[in-house]
């Protein structure tokens, strides 16, 4: 078994309050679980409204599915248009490992 997880971090756009940020990560997980299946959640920087550490994790039978995925999210947080991409950090091991 794999387990896989990256983390983004990312710098909102037009943001003054963290009701605002919520209307924009919100949706931002919301996608990456839906149309990747994988478990994600805001996961860093929740107290402040123009920043945001988002996290997503999945587990796989093999390794190339794993790294597959990943591209696909790190993709998809690229190109969004409403947030700016700071850094992304990543991990891929197998279950014998922890």
């Amino acid at each position: 078994m794999w387990i896989g997880w990256i983390e983004f971090d990312f710098l909102l756009g037009d943001v003054h309050s963290l009701k605002e940020k919520r209307s924009v990560v919100r949706p931002i997980v919301a996608e990456l679980t839906r149309k990747y299946a994988v478990s994600a959640a805001e996961v860093d920087h929740t107290d402040l409204y123009r920043r945001a550490g988002i996290g997503a994790s999945l587990v796989a039978a093999d390794q190339g599915h794993i790294t597959e995925i990943l591209d696909k999210l790190e993709r998809f947080a690229a190109a969004r248009p409403e947030v700016h991409l700071v850094s992304v950090r990543r991990r891929v091991i197998r279950a014998d490992e922890i």
